[in-house]
């Protein structure tokens, strides 16, 4: 697969979107050209990942900016819009991040404001390029081996995910580049399969050797010695280096933390939040009851069941190997915190 594809594009007039939610069967595309239609995108998880949501954020600002020119909104009502944009899905800083970032050239105008969005999303490829090299230079070195690895990943984090290349698999995309790379372990990811519909589908492309498996399937692959380290994404990571990723991720974490197995958080500086102090600070978004409760518009508990559908959780930072960003490896569990090197 080549690293040109986009999850977010702007095409000129409109925002492309990438359908997530009908991938591996069909490739498909959304024309995002109003506020409501974009908000939609980012809650049905059309779009998804952290940094592909905040470069989508970014472009929303231009979106909000266009679909008032023609409604004839006036400036507050613009900026209303695009509030509703920022706080689409609160558990992900960098949606938060990136709007803000666009927003200090609003008063610029259109072009000012595509100019800046275009910026981040060029801006996220290098650093999911950089992170990746880190990551990859950083492992070889830890683990000390002359021989391929064995990689286990949970949820979805390349190209789908960002801007372009990936954060967590683009480390495994440069480990397989350099011909480092032996398999990787694609948790499947329930509730909605972003493992099996999404990384198995880059991972195809790629034609990067993989299994598909079970989520309550990792700790055993892991406690089994199959996995040389795991290499995960984040959307919130805390001052104190506490994590937010895909519910199922701290299991990840802790079976690493037992079998002394490497654990990797791959993310770039945006996803940290400083301003939150720890992972108890970290919002985490309940979704509808109905993706646990039903498969394809098919119930599959009984009708008295009720569903408990965190989207996230939080691993504490002292579960945390390595945190790899465009600027380095940070070793969270050894000492090294966001909130004293990110400053």
């Amino acid at each position: 697969m080549s690293h040109e594809l986009r999850a977010v594009d702007w095409t000129g007039s409109s925002l492309a979107l990438i359908d997530q939610t009908v991938l591996p069967h069909r490739t498909e595309t959304v024309d995002v050209r109003d506020v409501d239609t974009l908000i939609d995108a980012v809650q049905r998880l059309v779009v998804r990942g952290a940094p592909a949501i905040g470069a989508a954020g970014a472009y929303g600002v231009a979106i909000a900016l266009a679909q008032g020119e023609r409604e004839g909104w006036t400036t507050d009502e613009v900026r209303a819009a695009v509030a509703r944009i920022r706080e689409a899905r609160p558990t992900a800083v960098n949606l938060m991040v990136c709007v803000d970032r666009v927003m200090t050239r609003f008063d610029e105008g259109l072009d000012a404001v595509l100019e800046e969005a275009a910026a981040v999303q060029r801006e996220d490829v290098e650093a999911n390029r950089a992170m990746g090299a880190h990551g990859a230079d950083w492992l070889i070195k830890r683990l000390g081996v002359d021989r391929p690895l064995r990689v286990l990943t949970h949820c979805n984090t390349g190209a789908l995910a960002t801007a372009g290349w990936g954060t967590a698999l683009g480390v495994i995309r440069e480990l397989h580049t350099r011909g480092l790379l032996e398999v990787v372990y694609a948790d499947e990811t329930r509730p909605l399969l972003q493992g099996s519909r999404l990384t198995a589908w880059e991972l195809v492309q790629e034609g990067i050797p993989h299994y598909v498996q079970a989520d309550g399937a990792a700790a055993g692959t892991i406690l089994r010695g199959e996995v040389d380290a795991a290499i995960v994404g984040a959307d919130r990571i805390a001052a104190n280096g506490d994590t937010a990723n895909k519910v199922g991720t701290v299991g990840v974490a802790l079976a690493c933390a037992y079998a002394e197995v490497p654990f990797l958080v791959a993310a770039p500086t945006t996803t940290v939040d400083l301003s939150t102090a720890t992972g108890d600070d970290i919002h985490i978004e309940l979704r509808g009851e109905d993706e646990v409760l039903e498969w394809s518009g098919m119930r599959t508990a009984p009708a008295a069941s009720r569903g408990h559908n965190p989207a996230f959780d939080v691993t504490p930072g002292r579960l945390v190997t390595g945190l790899v960003t465009e600027r380095g490896v940070l070793e969270v569990s050894a000492g090294e915190l966001p909130g004293d090197r990110l400053k």
